[in-house]
């Protein structure tokens, strides 16, 4: 036997993933708002610290993540499908998660250098 969906349950479930995107939308939306109201307050009352950003950390951490979450996911895919194009799904983090490890190597902002800590 056949089975035929309806067309409202057709019509139900393509709305599923529009209502999910304007929902995370909306929310997205009002924590940037409220995020900025708090900043402006926080600047009229002087009591706003810029928020500090290690780079080199970021690069590094991320990099190693990327690296290893690239290689686990081609290596299962490569295993599956053999070598397809459902190998870029690792293919792709494994490649940034290197160039960020790269960046975090080469970049000269980051050399060590004598009598002076990491202040970024």
């Amino acid at each position: 036997m056949e089975q035929t969906i309806s067309p409202a349950a057709q019509i139900l479930v393509s709305l599923i993933p529009i209502v999910g995107i304007a929902c995370g939308a909306v929310v997205i939306f009002f924590a940037l708002l409220w995020r900025h109201r708090e900043v402006k307050l926080r600047i009229l009352n002087n009591s706003y610290k810029p928020m500090n950003f290690n780079l080199r950390v970021f690069s590094l951490l991320t990099g190693l993540f990327l690296t290893m979450v690239g290689f686990v996911l081609s290596l299962m895919f490569i295993l599956i499908h053999g070598i397809s194009w459902a190998a870029l799904g690792g293919l792709i983090p494994f490649a940034t998660g290197l160039s960020l490890l790269i960046f975090y190597k080469v970049n000269p902002d980051f050399k060590e250098k004598k009598g002076s800590e990491d202040k970024n």
